[in-house]
């Protein structure tokens, strides 16, 4: 099933979803990542923040693989995902159904602190 993503802000509940989806705490993903809990709440919470390479991590260590398509052609897939509202993580169905108007600006970028010692990434 595809989940359109046309703002920054379906991430997180899609990430939750999945998260969850797998049956996994923020804990035992961290420990996957080799990270902290805390430094994934911080991904988790505002995943438009991270760089991409680490969104790709996760995203392969809960299942999921990100796709890009040309912009107003969606795959059959993600037609027919808009027809199955029923399926899929509970968080993704709630992030499709109240997905925000006209994108907002983003606000500048935070200065993250330098990983610790345990961070492999």
């Amino acid at each position: 099933m595809d989940y359109p993503i046309r703002s920054l802000q379906q991430l997180r509940p899609i990430l939750v979803g999945f998260r969850k989806q797998a049956g996994l705490s923020q804990q035992a993903l961290a420990e996957q990542l080799g990270i902290t809990q805390q430094s994934y709440a911080q991904i988790e919470a505002n995943p438009a923040s991270t760089s991409v390479e680490r969104l790709y991590t996760v995203l392969r260590l809960l299942g999921a693989e990100l796709l890009l398509s040309p912009a107003g052609q969606p795959s059959p897939d993600a037609a027919m995902a808009q027809e199955a509202t029923d399926a899929g993580p509970p968080a993704a169905r709630l992030a499709r159904q109240s997905a925000p108007g006209p994108a907002r600006p983003e606000a500048p970028a935070r200065q993250e602190p330098p990983p610790s010692a345990r961070e492999r990434w």
